[in-house]
């Protein structure tokens, strides 16, 4: 979490979240002029004076000259910076302006490898140009290079007691949608805002319930208990029955911990719970044996991986040895079913490991998707892991684990769901 708090326009109150060194490759945005104000790409050549703005305007949790050229240079963001377009009336009004830099102010806004969702993490004014309208330039700016980047919605923090901020964001059609407790240096609580970017987005409707994994390698189990909900809304989900499913369906091992849940493991799940299960697997070999190096583990995810598929041979649960498209995933879950998917978490999190979700929705732009983890250690909350929206090109690229590029799908229904395939 931050160390200390942000604003647009009152240097003393930050809007910033932590640095997160899990994005990649810089993006950019055309120079604006607005009101005598020219709002264009941060260069090499402002890092100077970006850290002279920093200093003057923050006392904590500073950004440093390493953080801002690693943001110029590898990180997946935008950094934008505020300067004066028009000579200025008379000496007095030059002089007032900040020493040592010639910026008025800059914002920096990151994005999510994979989802829609781009995050404003700072923005900063200088003292001498308040009341220019340099904070709402320079967030406007923010928005066009968010849109730009294919992110349909843009997020931030600020401080409750930053009143100032609140109505500039609020004015700008910011909805405040959660709140962080003790969340910045000195305890204060955070307001949660977020801004539609897109006309056409709009979020997946609630028809699948949330519920957050336990555990690093119960994804699986809680991906499965969430379908299970949306199917039968008065089961009730807890961490018993999240231990119960992932004892069931687990592979024993997996990369280089306990095992988390294959696909014919939370098939047998639901299916020993009175659900329909279809499974969809493009490789008839034992999923995510890949994952772990050692023969001996090997041998016992294979053993296990045997006795899973005679017991699904066995109930005739219908296994596809091939892929389900996005179109037809779209259409099954349509029809009533709910998927669990699984991914790589690379594209998200940046960390290579098989990974569960649950798909919540579908409109003409993205898929939708519940994430059970939640990335508490970079201030995420549950409302993070909802609905989460995710372009098509991109769910497809992450919907692949593996050097052999496993793809698995696990439909859950109620009993009588018609199938072609079943």
């Amino acid at each position: 979490m931050p160390s200390a708090p942000r604003a647009h326009v009152r240097c003393a109150d930050p809007v910033r979240r932590r640095l997160d060194d899990r994005t990649v490759p810089s993006a950019h945005t055309l120079p604006a002029l607005t009101a005598g104000i020219v709002i264009r790409a941060a260069i090499s050549a402002d890092l100077d004076a970006l850290l002279a703005l920093e200093n003057s305007c923050f006392e904590t949790d500073r950004l440093t000259r390493r953080q801002f050229r690693y943001m110029l240079s590898r990180a997946q963001s935008v950094l934008l910076v505020a300067e004066s377009g028009a000579q200025f009336a008379d000496q007095s009004e030059a002089a007032a302006q900040p020493p040592d830099t010639g910026l008025l102010g800059y914002v920096l806004v990151l994005f999510n490898r994979a989802t829609s969702v781009a995050r404003l993490y700072s923005i900063a004014v200088a003292g001498a140009a308040r009341g220019r309208g340099v904070g709402r330039a320079l967030v406007r700016a923010a928005e066009e290079a968010t849109w730009d980047a294919e992110r349909a919605y843009l997020r931030l923090e600020i401080r409750r007691d930053n009143l100032a901020s609140q109505q500039l964001f609020e004015g700008l059609g910011y909805r405040r949608f959660g709140a962080l407790s003790d969340y910045y240096e000195d305890h204060m609580e955070a307001l949660r805002y977020e801004k539609q970017l897109a006309p056409y987005a709009r979020r997946a409707p609630t028809r699948v319930p949330f519920y957050e994994q336990t555990l690093d390698f119960t994804c699986g189990a809680s991906s499965l208990m969430m379908a299970m909900q949306a199917l039968s809304p008065d089961l009730s989900l807890d961490r018993t029955l999240e231990l119960r499913i992932w004892r069931e369906a687990t592979t024993i091992f997996m990369t280089s911990g306990h095992g988390g849940c294959g696909p014919f493991g939370l098939a047998l799940a639901g299916h020993a719970r009175g659900y329909r299960a279809e499974v969809f697997v493009n490789d008839v070999g034992v999923p995510l044996i890949d994952s772990v190096r050692s023969p001996e583990k090997k041998e016992v995810m294979r053993l296990v991986h045997e006795d899973m598929l005679a017991e699904i041979e066995r109930l005739r649960i219908p296994v596809t040895y091939g892929t389900l498209g996005l179109d037809e995933l779209e259409a099954r879950f349509r029809a009533g079913a709910v998927p669990l998917v699984l991914i790589s978490s690379y594209r998200i999190y940046a960390e290579k490991f098989p990974h569960w979700v649950v798909v919540t929705g579908f409109d003409q732009h993205f898929v939708y998707v519940h994430d059970p983890y939640v990335d508490y250690d970079n201030g995420e909350t549950p409302l993070d892991s909802m609905n989460m929206p995710i372009q098509p090109a991109e769910f497809r690229r992450m919907n692949r684990y593996g050097r052999a590029g496993l793809k698995a799908v696990v439909l859950i229904s109620l009993p009588g769901f018609a199938s072609d395939h079943g």
